[in-house]
């Protein structure tokens, strides 16, 4: 099936089968850019979206990354508290270089480099959750578990 894959979704697919995760990607029709995309695409709830989310450290400007439930807004402030610094979004070009994908494709694994990771606790509750892989079109389910796993993140609470 990988062999059908977009080349930044085949990355994630084979991150995920590298990590020992069962994670199959798939490419949808419709566009995954965002969560409620997604969610209609899917067919879940918004908030069993996974949004890979890049903020950049203004005093390090190094990247971090926060997993985050489609229906929940990132507290900025509350963040910079946990990075230890005052954040700022990510650019565009900031977040490709770092992770090597587009915003609204970023999976929460198979970056260019190892990124600090938050795991939205709100992630926690549900039993299966669908993140990006990739591209737009691209995402693959998994459990919280196995989220907090292969992003290595520390769960908080980002509201």
């Amino acid at each position: 099936m990988s062999e059908t894959l977009s080349s930044s979704a085949r990355k994630v697919q084979e991150a995920l089968q590298a990590g020992g995760f069962a994670s199959e990607v798939v490419e949808l029709p419709d566009s995954t850019r965002t969560a409620k995309e997604a969610a209609q695409a899917i067919g879940c709830e918004v908030a069993q979206i996974v949004k890979s989310l890049i903020f950049r450290g203004k005093e390090s400007d190094s990247p971090l990354l926060v997993v985050a439930s489609g229906s929940n807004r990132v507290n900025e402030r509350r963040l910079s508290e946990l990075a230890g610094e005052p954040i700022e979004k990510a650019s565009a070009q900031f977040v490709r270089q770092h992770t090597g994908y587009a915003v609204g494709g970023v999976p929460p694994l198979a970056h260019n480099e190892p990124i600090r990771t938050f795991v939205d606790q709100d992630l926690l509750q549900y039993s299966e959750i669908w993140a990006a892989a990739g591209t737009p079109f691209a995402v693959f389910r998994l459990t919280p578990a196995e989220l907090q796993t292969m992003t290595n993140g520390e769960v908080v609470s980002i509201l």
